[in-house]
Formats: structure tokens, sequence, C-alpha cells
């Protein structure tokens, strides 16, 4: 089991370790952070994040047994007069713990911020479409794909296309009922 808390600056590091590569960190941060992420990345990155007038909230994930830190992961782009936000972010940094479920657990617990905390009526996402292992976690969570946005992202000399994907607020509650 998992437990999202509020990324703090004693995190920097650890996640810093985790993102080796440009294409790695283009995964992860998107087109909002450069390589090599660094601490003055993340402090701005925190500056706009975690307060209750927030467009996004940033979060370190737990596990619960061990309490070690294991991933990252972002609710953003929240607006809360339209009643959207995404999902962005996500990282399981920690290698012993890819392929356990973990990913499909950080989903669900940020989902649920989203939808019973915040309230909102859709969540979306971005995924890679080569990112095969976050596309059928993504799906098992519930969420849908919608469409494909075709060479969306440069990295070096190629393109990456990226699957949007969303769940809304009663495929939420009918996920949860089940």
């Amino acid at each position: 089991m998992v437990e999202l808390q509020y990324f703090e600056r004693e995190d920097f590091d650890q996640l810093i370790s985790w993102v080796p590569t440009r294409e790695f960190l283009l995964q992860w941060g998107g087109p909002s952070f450069r390589y090599p992420l660094d601490i003055k990345q993340l402090r701005d990155y925190l500056e706009k994040a975690n307060r209750s007038d927030s467009e996004i909230l940033a979060y370190k994930v737990l596990h619960k047994e061990s309490g070690k830190i294991i991933g990252h992961i972002s609710l953003g782009r929240i607006e809360r007069e339209n009643r959207s936000a995404r999902i962005g972010r996500v990282l399981v940094g920690e290698k012993a713990a890819r392929g356990k479920g973990i990913g499909r657990q950080m989903i669900e617990e940020i989902s649920k911020i989203a939808f019973e905390d915040l309230g909102m009526h859709r969540v979306s996402l971005g995924v890679f479409d080569f990112n095969q292992a976050a596309i059928t976690c993504y799906e098992r969570a519930g969420f849908k794909k919608e469409g494909l946005l075709r060479d969306a992202r440069k990295i070096r000399d190629e393109y990456w296309s990226l699957w949007e994907m969303s769940m809304l607020e009663d495929e939420w509650h009918e996920k949860r009922s089940s």
C-alpha cells in the first residue's frame, strides 16, 4: 500500500537521483523542466504547489510498510470552475518497487484526491504511446484513451506521440462501488 504526502524541499535530492537522462526527464516532467533537473527548478515547481488555491498539488509516494519514499506524482492544471485536473509527473522511482502494482495504487490515490476531496468532474493524463506498461496501468485504474496526439514532442531527431486519457466522476464512482 502507498500513501501520498506533500512533496517538500527535503525530497529534492532523491527525486533528482531518479531522473538520469534527458529522455527520462521529458517523459516524467514534460516541457516544464530542463535537463539536468536541479534544485532551482524543483524550488520553482514547489513554490506554486500545495496551497489551498494552487493549480498543482505535488506528492511524494510513501510505501506504508517500509516508510520509504518510492515515488512522485502530481495533480496539476486544477480548474475548480470547470472541475477538471490533470495527473502528471508519475514516477515509481525505486526500481525494487516497480512491477508490483505500485503505479496503479498511486493513480487510484491521486484520483481519490481529485474526485472525492476536490470534487473534480474530469481527470486527464497524457502518456507516450511507447510506454505500454503505463498505458496498461492507467487502463486498469479506469482511464480511457481519448485520442492520440501524433508527434506531440520532439526529442533530439525524433518525435514522440502521446495518448490522451481521462476518467469522469461517474466512471470513478462506478469503479469504486464495484
